[in-house]
């Protein structure tokens, strides 16, 4: 007999995971891009410091609000969801039993066998079993509004800090290109940390992100230097 193991499998970092790689990489593309469009606008160093600590803290709080509000409100429908579960489960736990039988007919489970097992599971815990097998939901992929909130406020502060950390460092006549080249093997390191830590290869994450990087600060840089031309 092979001896019981236990398995950690790489979806229960997708709550953390997800936040934490978009607060990052949206800290580092908007604060770059900002940066790079004021330093084509103006050879002023110090606009450029000032520019890129207000997009700092403004991001930050920026993103922390969208993920509280969005998060709510996904947790708002699983909680209307879980209490009209738990209402019918109260109300009718013949018609829920019968809806948790197909459920695993519908997955291959024979009719009689699907019975028997919808029975056994609703016996060991009937409203954890109805709130995954018909809803869908688990302790790891339910919604955590503040939990996604400060995730996305630190790591946009860190994505954030590297093109000012840059900025400071470089010489004034190199400004722009600094923040650029150094915000794009940022964003391509980040790209592979992210992609390794989700399982996913690590190639096409991290050419798309860095991509759409250079992309941003391209449009920005060159709007900035047409504003500042016509000022």
């Amino acid at each position: 007999m092979h001896p019981l193991h236990r398995e950690t499998h790489l979806i229960q970092r997708i709550g953390w995971l997800r936040a934490a790689v978009l607060g990052a990489n949206d800290g580092i593309i908007s604060t770059a891009s900002l940066m790079v469009g004021v330093a084509a606008a103006s050879t002023s160093a110090s606009e450029v410091l000032v520019a890129g600590v207000a997009g700092l803290v403004a991001g930050a709080m920026s993103m922390a609000a969208g993920e509280y509000v969005s998060v709510s409100s996904q947790a708002d429908t699983e909680n209307a969801d879980l209490e009209r579960e738990r209402r019918e489960l109260a109300e009718q736990p013949e018609a829920e039993l019968d809806e948790l039988t197909q459920i695993y007919v519908k997955r291959g489970v024979e009719p009689a066998l699907a019975r028997q097992v919808a029975q056994q599971m609703m016996a060991k815990d009937a409203f954890a079993t109805h709130a995954r097998d018909e809803l869908g939901l688990s302790e790891h992929v339910v919604a955590r509004p503040v939990q996604a909130a400060l995730t996305s406020a630190v790591t946009f502060a860190a994505g954030a800090a590297l093109p000012l950390v840059i900025a400071i460092m470089a010489p004034a006549a190199w400004t722009a290109p600094a923040i650029s080249g150094g915000s794009l093997v940022g964003l391509a390191i980040l790209g592979a940390l992210g992609a390794r830590a989700g399982g996913a290869s690590v190639l096409k994450p991290t050419a798309r992100v860095t991509f759409w990087g250079a992309f941003a600060m391209a449009a920005t840089a060159m709007i900035g230097s047409l504003v500042g031309h016509a000022v």
